[in-house]
């Protein structure tokens, strides 16, 4: 085997809440470029996957993962990868690396929520919603549906001033044409 062979990984992406496999499209080719196998996957009711349809359909954070880990189980045994997270799809990648260890080489929390071993995943959320008031979401929507879900629309403010802000008008239209309702579960 070549020593460029050795060095390729093969990267799955995970995005977070209100977005989908589309938010990693300026790393993808990238990683391509410089010779790497990349799977940017969309969890459950996001991006374009529509199966639920909706994200009131959605009841767990196991549901939610469910994408990444039929993907995970469709690979060959002996294929490990590098996962990375984004917000809280590092919920998702913890779940992935319980559910997978011996599929994950490593995995990278990128500005991402990282849950510990003692707490349900939603623990870190829930902190993180103690300590963020209201007025931080900038008008975004939470709306509760079934049991326990609530779900939360971005609204265009908080995508400009809190999510993109050193990105160009472009991204930022990108993602308030293409977001979804997403969940912290």
């Amino acid at each position: 085997m070549s020593e460029e062979k050795k060095s390729q990984h093969h990267f799955v992406l995970v995005h977070g809440p209100c977005h989908g496999a589309w938010y990693w499209y300026k790393v993808k080719p990238l990683l391509e470029a410089a010779g790497h196998r990349v799977t940017a996957i969309d969890l459950a009711a996001s991006g374009i996957n529509m199966n639920p349809s909706s994200i009131t359909e959605v009841f767990s954070c196991d549901q939610y993962t469910e994408p990444l880990l039929k993907f995970l189980s469709s690979l060959p045994c002996e294929e490990k990868v590098v996962l990375v997270s984004q917000s809280t799809g590092g919920l998702s990648v913890a779940i992935a690396m319980d559910t997978f260890p011996q599929k994950i080489s490593v995995a990278v929390f990128a500005t991402s929520f990282l849950p510990d071993t003692k707490n349900s995943p939603a623990y870190v959320v829930d902190k993180f919603f103690q300590s963020a008031p209201p007025e931080a979401w900038l008008g975004t929507e939470f709306v509760p549906y079934g049991k326990d879900g609530v779900s939360m629309s971005f609204s265009p403010e908080f995508v400009k001033q809190a999510l993109y802000t050193s990105s160009t008008k472009e991204d930022v239209e990108l993602t308030l044409l293409l977001k979804r309702p997403g969940s912290l579960f």
